[in-house]
């Protein structure tokens, strides 16, 4: 073979058209064998063929490639394999079927056949994605459609999904749509993910990506998405850009629900204070609520993040409104203490009760020490809240022997205020606390107290009770 002639040949090129007209008769037969979804396909395929032919030629149909020296090439990045193979005169638009072995039914059959399950890609997909930029550029300039998406998606959500800015840009600057819905309903910039995906969020809002562009399943915005993952540059960066603080989606969330309302890891409560600092601070609501009535603070409670719980109380959340399961915040910290001890739920119990939490019923108390055993400043925060206490055998039986060992310092102090009154200390600041109910975060700062004090009013933790 010749440096200038190209690889596919007459015969294979019949071939490949071939396998394009079996693939579009297998999935007409697919719609068409789903009742309740085949008429809305086929009709938005005329609506869409419709469109085409008013503005003019169509562009030229793409052909089907099975060919594995044409995906060695594009999968690995050989570039110059690829200039090779994408010669001047060469088809650039391919769709790429790679294929894997799968049990599906066959329901003209009725039967579980092995099938391959076809995933469509083009070249510029695979090369987007993988960050081959002089690839991409290669496939481009040779007339790859820059939209083309046979499997339903972009390359741009490609190259976005993946975090490839270079190629995003690159894209962007060829004329790839930066609102092109993908077949979930998503824009590129819905699917910018990760924290690395910055950039790519970047050159989409300079190449006209609409911020407020909502997906078209649950009606997110970029900054809901942006808020569930946990990425404060890229609330920031839509902040600026105009993105609104207070749309609900179908659930009823907004920016600032959503992001207290996915479980946090330990290592990611940082990026998420910071993704509410930035919200609170350009004015979201903290009272605003989804359809189950829960408020920022629920969520953050059932998540147990610490920072966002101060945050949120700080800026004025209620602390005993209920949801409509019948729920205060503090219902759900208790009920997640088990789960996530690392998080220091104690801090989240602590703040609620100084903003004026209506305390547990004591006849409760055996339950929460079933469910909270194993964090006893949870408990010690808690119990220092009532001027006495009517500790029954029953205590002793919710605390497994393997958990008292474990904090046995802390339950002998507990166990030992069975025949003993709490201390004149502890009672002074019982009465202190009563009367400054609902005010404490606000007056005890201002006291002109030593520090430990100020501390000791506000349930600072000793490991043990007296």
């Amino acid at each position: 073979m010749s440096q200038g002639s190209f690889v596919f040949s007459p015969t294979a090129l019949r071939s490949m058209e071939r396998d394009k007209e079996l693939l579009e008769r297998q999935q007409n037969q697919k719609r068409l064998a789903t009742p309740g979804a085949s008429s809305y396909f086929l009709k938005k395929e005329m609506r869409e063929r419709s469109v085409a032919s008013s503005r003019g030629p169509s562009q030229p149909r793409a052909l089907i490639c099975q060919d594995p020296v044409v995906q060695n090439a594009l999968y690995t990045g050989d570039l110059e394999a690829v200039r090779q193979l994408f010669s001047k005169g060469a088809p650039a638009n391919l769709v790429i079927q790679p294929q894997g072995g799968d049990m599906l039914w066959v329901k003209e059959r009725g039967i579980w056949s092995l099938t391959y399950e076809q995933e469509l890609t083009t070249p510029l997909h695979i090369t987007a994605g993988r960050g081959f930029t002089e690839c991409l550029k290669h496939l481009l300039l040779r007339g790859a459609s820059v939209d083309l998406a046979p499997g339903g998606t972009t390359a741009l959500h490609e190259a976005c999904e993946e975090c490839q800015p270079e190629c995003a840009k690159l894209l962007l600057s060829y004329g790839a749509n930066a609102n092109a819905v993908n077949e979930d309903g998503l824009m590129p910039l819905h699917v910018c993910t990760e924290p690395e995906s910055i950039e790519c969020a970047k050159h989409l809002l300079q190449f006209g990506a609409v911020v407020n562009g909502r997906s078209l399943e649950e009606d997110d915005t970029p900054l809901h998405v942006a808020c569930r993952h946990g990425l404060p540059d890229h609330v920031k960066l839509y902040l600026r850009y105009g993105a609104h603080l207070e749309h609900h989606n179908d659930e009823g969330k907004s920016p600032l629900n959503a992001a207290c309302s996915v479980p946090q890891e330990k290592a990611k409560l940082g990026r998420y204070h910071q993704v509410c600092q930035h919200l609170v601070e350009a004015g979201a609501n903290v009272l605003t609520q989804d359809q189950q009535r829960q408020s920022p603070l629920h969520m953050i409670c059932k998540h147990i993040n610490p920072d966002v719980t101060d945050l949120l109380l700080q800026h004025g959340a209620s602390v005993n409104d209920m949801c409509y399961g019948g729920n205060a915040p503090m219902h759900y910290v208790l009920k997640q203490v088990a789960y996530k001890p690392e998080h220091e739920p104690e801090r989240v119990v602590q703040a609620l009760l100084n903003y004026g939490a209506v305390r547990v019923w004591p006849g409760a108390l055996t339950q929460v020490l079933k469910c909270c055993c194993t964090a006893p400043r949870v408990i010690e925060v808690l119990l220092n809240t009532y001027d006495r206490l009517k500790i029954t055998d029953s205590w002793a039986e919710a605390i497994p022997p393997d958990v008292f060992k474990q904090h046995q310092g802390f339950y002998e102090s507990v166990f030992a205020l069975t025949q003993t009154p709490r201390s004149l200390q502890h009672l002074a600041r019982f009465r202190l606390r009563n009367y400054l109910e609902g005010r404490l975060h606000k007056v005890v700062p201002k006291l002109d107290l030593p520090t430990f004090l100020k501390n000791y009013l506000l349930l600072s933790f000793r490991d043990y009770v007296h």
